[in-house]
This record gives C-alpha cells, sequence and structure tokens, in this order.
C-alpha cells in the first residue's frame, strides 16, 4: 500500500521571503508619483499575502478605478526596475534551504500558494536557487487571492495530496483563513507580518518561531490525521 502524499504549502512574502521593507518602499513610491496621500506604515504589514488589487484598495481607499489601475501599473513598474538592479535582494530568512531540504527528505512535496504575481515568484526563486523545488505555485494569476481557498484546493487537485495531510504555512491570518477554509492543517509562523498572538486567536493549529521548528510541527499536525 502506498504512502499518503503529504504537502507542505508555503505562503512567500513574510514566511520564506523577508520584503516587507521593499514592499514599504514600493507603496509609499506610488503613492508619491500619483500624488495620492500614503498610507500609515503600520497598515502595509497587515495587507501582505493578499493580492495586489486588494492589498491597494485597502492601502489606498475611496479612489476610482482609473486611479487603482495606474496604482497597480506604477507599483509593478517599480519592482520590475527594482529587480534590474544589483543591489535589488529580497533575503531569504535564515534557514529556508535547510528546512525545505528537510521536508524533502521526510517525503513532503513542497508547494507555494501567494499574494505576490507570477512574475515576482519565478524572480524570487530564480535568484535564490529555489527553482524546481516547488511542485505547485499558486498565485493570484492563477486563483482567487487568499483568504478564498482556491489556491490549496487547486495545490492539493494538482498534487494529489487530502486536506488531512496537507499543511499551510504562513504569517498571516489570511494564511491561516486559507487553510481552515479549505480543511488543511495551518501552521503559522511568528517572524512575520502579523502577529504569533492574532494568528493563534484566528484559528493556527500550531506556530513555530524558526524554520529548523517547521518539520517537527508538520508531522505532529499531519500525525494526528
Amino acid at each position: 500500500m502506498s504512502k499518503p502524499i503529504k504537502l507542505a504549502v508555503f505562503d512567500l512574502d513574510g514566511t520564506l521571503v523577508d520584503s516587507v521593507g521593499h514592499i514599504a518602499r514600493a507603496v509609499t513610491e506610488t503613492a508619491r508619483i500619483l500624488n495620492i496621500p500614503a498610507p500609515a506604515p503600520e497598515a502595509i504589514p497587515r495587507v501582505i499575502g493578499l493580492s495586489l488589487d486588494m492589498a491597494l484598495a485597502t492601502l489606498f481607499p475611496g479612489h476610482d478605478a482609473k486611479t487603482y489601475a495606474e496604482a497597480d501599473r506604477v507599483y509593478r513598474k517599480l519592482f520590475s526596475d527594482w529587480r534590474e538592479q544589483s543591489g535589488h535582494v529580497e533575503t531569504l530568512f535564515d534557514g529556508t534551504h535547510p528546512a525545505l531540504d528537510a521536508l524533502e527528505r521526510a517525503g513532503y512535496l513542497l508547494g507555494i500558494a501567494t499574494g505576490k504575481g507570477r512574475k515576482g515568484v519565478d524572480f524570487l526563486l530564480n535568484h535564490h536557487g529555489l527553482v524546481g523545488r516547488f511542485v505547485t505555485i499558486q498565485t493570484p494569476d492563477v486563483a482567487p487571492g487568499k483568504p478564498d481557498p482556491g489556491m490549496l484546493f487547486q495545490a492539493m487537485s494538482e498534487t494529489g495530496a487530502a486536506p488531512d495531510k496537507t499543511v499551510m504555512i504562513g504569517d498571516t491570518v489570511y494564511d491561516i483563513g486559507m487553510a481552515l477554509s479549505a480543511k488543511t492543517h495551518a501552521l503559522g509562523v511568528s517572524w512575520g507580518n502579523h502577529p504569533a498572538s492574532e494568528l493563534t486567536e484566528f484559528g493556527a493549529h500550531k506556530i513555530v518561531d524558526r524554520m529548523d521548528e517547521v518539520l517537527h510541527a508538520m508531522e505532529q499536525l499531519t500525525s494526528r490525521s
């Protein structure tokens, strides 16, 4: 009898990649270019994880569709231009490569479910030597944005993993909400954009404080099934 497929689905910004500084810079610069009020600095981490259209609507309320379309264009162009500069680096959190190695040795398939567009995902995977590590990559280009469960449904469909053997790993309540809606396990990380206490209150099944704790936490969660 074959072993059940086990799937680890990671969020990107705030979970694998420390990108809040670059995102905040892009949001502030977008506001300057469009001559609209910039959001409070503390508001920006709150929307990281949402699809860009949802994030912009939240950060810049009360504008018309034309303004949001222009904000989307400007924001994407800023990131595209920055990525062509050698000094632009969205760094991986410490221990990411060893944690992914450990999961693969333990038999887990790896996936991504992120609010970042596929172009940005591909850039980061290439930049950090992660191309080919993830068997399923879900973005708002192909599925509804978080916290809608569509990304996880597609990831499980593509890999054949069942909800009780799938773990969503993320740093925001959007990740936790998506996991709960999809009936998968929800593993929160404490180093990202939303406080760990908030993730727990929202329903995270477990919280980890370091990358090297991810495998053990996932084994605990999937063995409960």
